[in-house]
């Protein structure tokens, strides 16, 4: 049976947290609806983490106020804990009990009985693919299963609200559309889930909106179409057959376009935003000029293809660096704590 609950699972205004001199958390501003995934996109190092944290009552903000479902999370904690469930992005499961034998003592101390335990982690085992594996201690599972069990201790009993921390980090594609699937189910049955991911594609197949997050800042917010909208309808990919001609084949490209072009580490590879205002069509037809601008200089492409812009293209566009930039600023952050 469902249970649907109204209105909105979080709000926060203005929330600050910092870790001695750095500023893990500059103001950040949600607004969840419940009953939805809501997505946190940013690299590694921009305050996923510490917001989750803080959401989930395990870390208190400097500044700024935020509610779960109505309760304060510093005022009135244990209310907020009493409806929220978080998975972090390392296992957090004893090694040295066996799949089942945790998810059964999990079940046990959330009160259910020895049969009901049993019968819950069968199920979830089964749903995660690791049904051969339950009698196996986790310290013997890879490294993807030791994430699917942990998320799975994590939904024993469906919670309110679900904090999902990059949960599908080093899983292969397979276990990567087993956990989508798992949470599209725990949505369904009415459990709002806040997402937190460096992946723009899961963002894409799970959030009804995304809070595009860096250095501590929501810098964007809207659905999935609204943020790829933004940064342009797609990129062009060209490779050409002469590495020589690159360097006049980034002139044309820039001129026809308006947009920078961008020099990939093949020597005949370049990709450049669509600009405009981000309808496929547009996007084809600065496409098909783009082409018939290099023919006319004379220009040999070997490949032309128009996609959508990647994770890096959306950060690149909102804040003049690649994802990956933030990698140090996360490094900083784990000395901090």
């Amino acid at each position: 049976m469902s249970k649907r609950t109204t209105g909105l699972a979080i709000e926060a205004d203005g929330l600050t947290r910092s870790f001695g001199e750095t500023r893990a958390l500059d103001g950040i501003d949600l607004q969840v609806p419940a009953g939805t995934v809501y997505g946190l996109l940013g690299p590694n190092g921009a305050g996923k983490t510490t917001a989750v944290r803080v959401l989930a009552t395990l870390l208190r903000p400097d500044g700024g106020r935020a509610r779960v479902f109505g309760h304060d999370v510093v005022a009135e904690a244990d209310a907020v804990r009493a409806r929220v469930s978080l998975t972090g992005q390392y296992a957090s499961v004893d090694e040295d009990l066996t799949g089942v034998e945790n998810l059964v003592l999990l079940g046990r101390l959330l009160g259910l009985g020895k049969p009901a335990a049993r019968q819950r982690a069968e199920s979830l085992l089964a749903a995660f693919g690791l049904t051969e594996a339950a009698g196996r201690q986790v310290k013997k599972y890879s490294g993807g299963m030791r994430r699917r069990i942990d998320i799975a201790a994590s939904i024993l009993s469906t919670p309110d609200l679900l904090f999902l921390d990059e949960p599908t980090t080093g899983l292969d594609p397979r276990s990567r559309n087993q956990v989508w699937e798992i949470v599209r189910a725990v949505v369904a049955h009415g459990t709002t889930v806040l997402l937190t991911t460096q992946y723009l594609d899961e963002a894409d197949h799970l959030a009804g909106r995304i809070a595009v997050v860096d250095h501590g800042k929501v810098i964007a917010e809207g659905t999935p179409g609204e943020l790829k909208s933004s940064v342009g309808s797609g990129t062009i990919h060209v490779r050409l057959r002469d590495p020589g001609q690159r360097p006049e084949a980034e002139k044309v490209l820039q001129a026809a376009l308006g947009v920078p072009v961008q020099l990939e580490p093949d020597p005949v590879a370049m990709t450049a935003r669509v600009s405009g205002d981000g309808s496929d069509l547009e996007a084809g037809e600065q496409a098909a000029r783009a082409l018939g601008e290099l023919a006319r200089a004379g220009i040999v492409v070997d490949d032309f293809s128009l996609g959508q812009p990647s994770l890096d293209e959306v950060f690149l566009a909102l804040t003049d660096h690649p994802a990956v930039a933030a990698d140090a600023r996360d490094d900083q952050l784990e000395a901090a704590r």
